[in-house]
């Protein structure tokens, strides 16, 4: 028997890929509109392992837990939960729904379309021209089923930004408070930081552009932290390690002339935010830390995921446009080119840029602050999500 929408509830469907990028997205909006929409969300997540690392105290074993107001529900094949629909339903990131899910919706259509949830394609950050042409449109699937494409972005003709509404209010005030950031690195056992020291967070892909800024960064006139999570940025600094990568702890220091590695433990997402906010520069990869690196006010590089062709370059000059419309030239060409060359493994090129653009220059702490206000454009991704399935 097909059971028909009980409730208002949304259903998220999230598949994890790298680890954390997906569900990091994922995860962040069914907090928010749970939290600020008093929205009923089921998350359905195939890797609980993984999902685990940014939410300490979800056990990877239980089919069904709640947390922050959302119901985390393991997406297994075939599901083992029974899929009752909604008034919405999410694929992230153009995952394939199960089948059992598009049957459901196919009976549903047959015994009356007002029954069939809104069906929407959550799909990737980019900050390309073309976004604003595709967001929103329908597509017609089978049995006359519509599924719409729900494209964030950067503009007011796109999906907005993930961004709850506190947060930068909470950012300013821990950011006003040196303490804050000297309090976190001891909570997370990394001693010997010094406020007047300069501190970097590193969550990047692989490339011989991080083993450039590390030799550079060993010759600094002063110290330098270097925060990094074990994971895929250490392959790129084995042969600053003193043992293998498996064997490192969280806390391990590891130092090199003025530069001092220290190896970060894994944390929530809030404790994430609150990382990014008290470094002077972040190294981010994907699109959740992307983002989060812009809330931060702070300078970063963005080391986007490659992709075949270097397509991904189109992606970044995409956003460098944007970000650097504001920028003094001397300051946005600087910054553009270390971005660049940090993306394309060019050591040399990356570490003439560092030295060329002080990463906490006046103009652009004062251009990274500001710049938060500007890219939200009046409303972020979830109050414009809740807006557009009202007009649905």
């Amino acid at each position: 028997m097909i059971k028909t929408p009980c409730s208002n509830h949304w259903d998220i469907f999230c598949t994890v890929v790298d680890n954390y990028g997906d569900i990091g997205v994922t995860w962040r909006l069914a907090k928010q509109l749970a939290h600020e929409y008093q929205i009923p969300v089921n998350l359905w997540v195939d890797d609980l392992n993984s999902f685990s690392h940014i939410l300490p105290s979800l056990d990877p074993l239980l089919a069904s837990q709640s947390f922050n107001g959302v119901n985390i529900l393991h997406w297994r094949t075939p599901l083992v939960i029974e899929f009752v629909a909604g008034e919405v339903l999410i694929e992230a990131f153009a995952c394939e729904l199960p089948a059992t899910v598009k049957n459901q919706l196919l009976h549903l259509q047959q015994l009356d379309p007002k029954l069939v949830p809104i069906w929407l394609n959550l799909e990737y950050l980019s900050a390309e021209d073309w976004v604003e042409g595709c967001h929103g449109l329908p597509s017609l699937q089978a049995d006359r089923l519509k599924k719409f494409f729900y494209f964030p972005g950067f503009t007011a003709k796109t999906g907005g930004l993930i961004c709850e509404q506190n947060l930068f209010t909470e950012r300013d005030a821990w950011q006003a408070d040196p303490s804050n950031k000297l309090q976190l690195f001891n909570t997370l056992g990394l001693t010997g930081i010094e406020s007047q020291d300069t501190v970097v967070s590193i969550f990047s892909y692989e490339t011989e552009a991080l083993s450039a800024l590390c030799e550079l960064w060993q010759q600094s006139e002063q110290k330098i932290h270097a925060l990094i999570p074990k994971g895929r940025s250490l392959n790129s600094l084995i042969h600053l390690l003193p043992c293998d990568i498996d064997n490192l702890v969280a806390g391990q220091q590891i130092n090199h002339g003025n530069l001092t590695l220290h190896i970060l433990p894994m944390t929530d997402q809030q404790g994430f935010d609150r990382l990014l906010w008290s470094c002077d520069v972040n190294i981010v990869r994907g699109e959740d830390s992307f983002l989060r690196a812009q809330w931060a006010a702070k300078p970063f590089i963005w080391h986007i995921y490659p992709q075949e062709d270097d397509y991904h370059l189109v992606k970044l000059e995409a956003f460098i446009q944007l970000y650097c419309d504001n920028l003094p030239p001397e300051i946005a060409q600087t910054w553009t080119k270390l971005n660049l060359a940090f993306n394309q493994g060019l050591q040399s090129a990356v570490k003439t840029h560092w030295q060329n653009l002080n990463p906490v220059d006046l103009p652009l702490l004062q251009h990274a602050k500001q710049w938060p206000i500007d890219a939200i454009n009046a409303a972020d991704l979830a109050t414009r999500l809740v807006q557009f399935v009202k007009k649905s």
